[in-house]
């Protein structure tokens, strides 16, 4: 016997009883995966490529200090070529570039302050930025560094990949 008597529940109540860990459409990538990605030969290449396949929806979002990493990388462990692949995928959209101001250097400059305890590493440092700057927590990183870094609420940011 059902009680007819009680309320259908509301939309909050629905969406509280079938919640899906919905993931957003923006997501900072760090340097780690953006590496794995163009190199076969990465550990994580792998799980790397079969998240962005499982995630097409997402759009990342990557700094320029990573973007200046990642080239570095590429080119010293693989070839140049797979540098300029990767700034050829970058140039189709494969990620956004946030282009951030002079303010932000400051800020980038407060936070490796804050986290003096972590080696210095400025394309970390300017991912902690962004994500405070555009209001967005979830990243892409191989890094367990980003498990100390918080916002400034005090809010650790999300890393998609270490989940």
């Amino acid at each position: 016997m059902s009680d007819d008597s009680r309320p259908a529940p509301g939309v909050q109540e629905v969406r509280a009883l079938y919640q899906v860990d919905v993931l957003p459409l923006n997501v900072l990538a760090d340097s780690g995966p953006l590496i794995a990605l163009f190199n076969a030969a990465d550990d994580w290449h792998v799980r790397v490529v079969q998240w962005l396949k499982d995630h097409p929806e997402t759009r990342l979002i990557t700094t320029w200090p990573v973007l200046t990493e990642v080239c570095a990388l590429l080119a010293r462990r693989i070839h140049n070529r797979a540098a300029l692949d990767f700034l050829v995928w970058v140039e189709r959209s494969g990620l956004s570039l946030d282009t951030a101001g002079l303010a932000s250097l400051s800020e980038v400059r407060r936070i490796s302050q804050r986290f003096a305890s972590l080696p210095f590493d400025l394309a970390d440092a300017s991912i902690a930025e962004a994500a405070a700057r555009l209001g967005l927590n979830a990243i892409l990183s191989i890094d367990a560094d980003f498990d100390v870094y918080r916002d400034n609420q005090g809010r650790p940011l999300r890393n998609l990949l270490r989940s």
